[in-house]
């Protein structure tokens, strides 16, 4: 079976995937958008930064890998902590 299928199918018929990722670095506002911007562009992720908890709540309606969300942030110029499934 191919990878995205499978994740399609561990997603309990395609309902929204919720993730926290905890970040490291941010400091203001700027911030904040600007780590925004990187996760929302990656295809089928919308996120939201906190940042006063130093982290963001990120809804995949597509299967993307962890690893390629925190490469988003990391590309941006912060650095990732944890990745947690909610």
């Amino acid at each position: 079976m191919e990878p995205v299928v499978k994740a399609i199918l561990n997603n309990n018929g395609g309902g929204k995937m919720e993730r926290i990722m905890r970040i490291k670095g941010m400091m203001c506002n700027n911030c904040k958008m600007h780590v925004e911007k990187a996760l929302n562009a990656l295809e089928g992720v919308e996120a939201r930064v906190v940042l006063e908890d130093n982290l963001a709540r990120v809804s995949l309606s597509v299967a993307v890998a962890d690893e390629i969300l925190k490469k988003a942030v990391e590309e941006a110029g912060y650095e990732v902590t944890a990745i947690e499934k909610v």
